[in-house]
């Protein structure tokens, strides 16, 4: 126990980095990562606290809220 121990505490003594860089990505790159379009302004349903089909907080594109659950229920967990 005491090796195991040990041996998480030596993880967090990882690589120390002088430097690093960022920038800006191209528009094609933002495309490459996208998944889907939002196609209303709507964020949130004030009455169920889900978010909006189409909306801004779509389960197409974030992914959904729970997992392996779709929003409409026809899939449920596994």
């Amino acid at each position: 126990m005491k090796d195991l121990v040990n041996l998480l505490r030596n993880q967090g003594h990882g690589i120390k980095y002088n430097s690093i860089r960022a920038g800006l990505a191209s528009p094609q790159q933002v495309r490459s990562w996208s998944f889907g379009e939002v196609k209303k302004p709507e964020t949130i349903n004030y009455r169920t606290f889900k978010p909006e089909r189409d909306g801004l907080f779509c389960a197409k594109i974030f992914g959904p809220t729970k997992d392996y659950e779709c929003i409409c229920g026809k899939y449920k967990r596994m």
